[in-house]
Formats: structure tokens, C-alpha cells, sequence
């Protein structure tokens, strides 16, 4: 994912729950989302997905579209980290 951002950047991961047979449109309108990338899909509807954003409201207001999206059934946020400079390897 390229979300270059000077500062910081906020890194969430959530847990989808999604109708089996509206994985592919709901991967597609989720990919469609700034700082959204989609790491695993099972065969039962599971989606584990990222964020990442600049500002804790982006975070947010991205989770509320994921979470709205026709076809997810639900939305968990699991995971959140600030990261204070991205671009520094640990």
C-alpha cells in the first residue's frame, strides 16, 4: 500500500463478516477506498482488511463506508497502532 504520510499514520485491521456469495463485489467496492487493502477472503464470507490513514477521523469515517458496504454483515475492528514515523525500519 503507498499512503505516504509525513507525521504518522494510523494502521487498523478489521474483520469482516460477508454473504459468501457477495465476496468479489464487496472486495472490489472496499479496494475502491482510500488506504483499504484487502489481505484474506474465505470460502465462508471472512475478510480480514486494513487500514491506513493520516488522521484518527479518516480512520473512522473509512470504517463506517466498510461497515455500511452492501454485503458486509459485519465489521470488527480488531487491531489499531499509531505509527509514529512509517517510513523508519525496525
Amino acid at each position: 500500500m503507498d499512503t505516504k504520510v509525513s507525521g504518522g499514520v494510523n494502521i487498523s485491521s478489521v474483520i469482516l463478516g460477508v454473504s459468501p456469495e457477495g465476496t468479489d463485489q464487496v472486495r472490489k467496492q472496499l479496494l475502491a477506498l482510500k488506504g483499504v487493502e484487502v489481505h484474506a477472503v474465505a470460502d465462508d464470507g471472512r475478510m480480514i482488511v486494513s487500514i491506513e490513514s493520516a488522521a484518527e477521523d479518516d480512520t473512522v469515517g473509512t470504517f463506517e463506508a466498510i461497515r455500511q458496504t452492501p454485503g458486509v454483515l459485519s465489521a470488527s475492528l480488531v487491531y489499531h497502532h499509531y505509527e509514529t514515523d512509517p517510513d523508519e525500519e525496525a
